[in-house]
């Protein structure tokens, strides 16, 4: 028989006030027990909740939500009670003593809630990233798919596949027929051709939401003494990385997260750039131009008080070539920089940072962040487009391995929102999940 699963929902305790969260099918007998009856689905009741010798526990705010109406589609309660240890102890020790319940693991609601039809995966994923953003544009794009904007798109895109395959048995199952005439799947290669741009746009915005989803990642790249550790620490706040005026003082690479204009960034200070017979610096050197490859932005830094040439800039995606200690400069030419900052002012600092997202912003805003944000998503997209590509290079001749590629295409596409057999992926999706969610 199906287990009834408890959890704490609201986090750790203490706290002001702790949520307890059931569902299954013994939630009604369980409030029937604890709180005397079963209050109206989906308003909020105050009652005295008890255990089974009629201690009580708390007095705290008890919501049912009857199936399928629900978050998990299963009939479910909520225990609004003080958030101190003990009562939420007791509470979770009295569910404990019913035969029909167990513990709930982590993220075992929304699996029920994806059994009972109630999210798809797409939105299982959007609820985890939900859970764990840290800045406003990770909370935007996982809301965007948690709420099912992905999945509609999709989901619109396989009924033109559908469409398209039943367009194609018609012709090669009823060619005799009269009422079917034999050009019938010609029709449907243009709307194939517009798919196929539809979903190379969609791919495009794949590099902005891994960016927004893992962070920016900034690699700070120069001579010894061109600034960086300073404008690391400048950054930060604090100390990170040892400053002083003997070159090659950072060997190793440091890092720190940034929340800038709503996008994580994460920025890393390495080694200065410069030929040395000191072993340990040398790797740092690799270590550094091997950052510099991985890096979404590199920051050449050279200062403008004289003190150094600027040197070797490594390969790189993107560079922005920044002017350091613009305060000690000899004249206000930006000598080639992009940017003058000055770290011992904050002069140039904000411009920086705004330089640093700007293409970021543009390009969020213009895919409205109904953009593909994981490397999953992303295989399986450019899967559903060669299959689609493949059946519209296929001679007409061969309508049958056209209706096959476009088959594949469907199965690839369903797999995205779990609506072909998705079974070995639950595992890992859930496993990021929290207890009581």
């Amino acid at each position: 028989m199906e287990k009834t699963i408890y959890a704490l929902s609201s986090g750790s305790v203490p706290s002001g006030v702790a949520v307890v969260r059931v569902s299954g099918p013994a939630t009604r007998d369980i409030l029937k027990s604890l709180v005397g009856s079963v209050p109206p689905p989906r308003q909020a009741a105050l009652r005295t909740i008890r255990d089974r010798n009629r201690q009580v526990i708390d007095r705290g705010l008890v919501l049912f939500f009857a199936a399928p109406a629900s978050f998990t589609g299963a009939d479910c309660a909520e225990f609004q009670v003080h958030g101190g240890k003990a009562v939420v102890s007791r509470l979770l020790a009295v569910l404990e003593e019913f035969p029909e319940t167990r513990a709930a693991e982590a993220g075992e609601f929304t699996r029920m809630a994806l059994s009972n039809g109630k999210l798809d995966l797409l939105e299982v994923e959007g609820l985890s990233d939900l859970l764990v953003a840290e800045t406003e544009m990770q909370r935007r794009l996982a809301l965007e798919q948690a709420q099912g904007h992905l999945t509609s798109m999709y989901d619109s895109w396989a009924r033109r596949l559908t469409h398209a395959r039943a367009m194609i048995e018609a012709e090669l199952d009823f060619a005799d027929e009269d009422d079917v005439p034999g050009s019938v799947s010609s029709t449907v290669w243009v709307d194939m051709e517009h798919l196929c741009q539809e979903i190379r746009h969609h791919l495009d915005g794949a590099r902005v939401g891994e960016i927004i989803r893992n962070g920016l990642k900034v690699v700070l790249i120069g001579e010894p003494n061109a600034g960086k550790s300073s404008l690391l620490n400048h950054l930060a706040g604090r100390d990170v990385a040892i400053v002083t005026p003997v070159p090659g003082t950072t060997r190793d690479i440091l890092s720190v997260d940034l929340d800038i204009g709503g996008f994580a960034v994460t920025v890393l200070d390495t080694a200065g750039m410069r030929e040395t017979g000191d072993e340990i610096e040398q790797e740092g050197i690799r270590r550094a131009r091997a950052a510099a490859r991985d890096a979404d932005v590199v920051l050449h830094l050279s200062p403008m008080d004289g003190s150094a040439q600027p040197g070797e800039i490594p390969e790189a995606r993107r560079i922005i070539r920044v002017g350091t200690k613009a305060d000690l400069a000899a004249d206000a030419a930006s000598g080639g920089h992009d940017l003058c900052i000055s770290v011992k002012t904050g002069s140039g600092i904000e411009a920086l940072l705004d330089h640093l997202v700007k293409d970021l912003s543009t390009m969020s805003e213009a895919f409205s962040l109904a953009i593909p944000s994981r490397i999953r998503h992303v295989s399986l997209l450019r899967e559903t487009l060669e299959a689609i590509e493949l059946a519209l290079a296929t001679p007409d001749s061969h309508l049958d391995l056209r209706a096959e590629y476009l088959r594949v295409a469907g199965v690839s596409l369903g797999r995205i929102t779990g609506h072909v057999d998705t079974e070995g992926l639950l595992d890992i999706i859930f496993s990021s999940f929290c207890i009581g969610k």
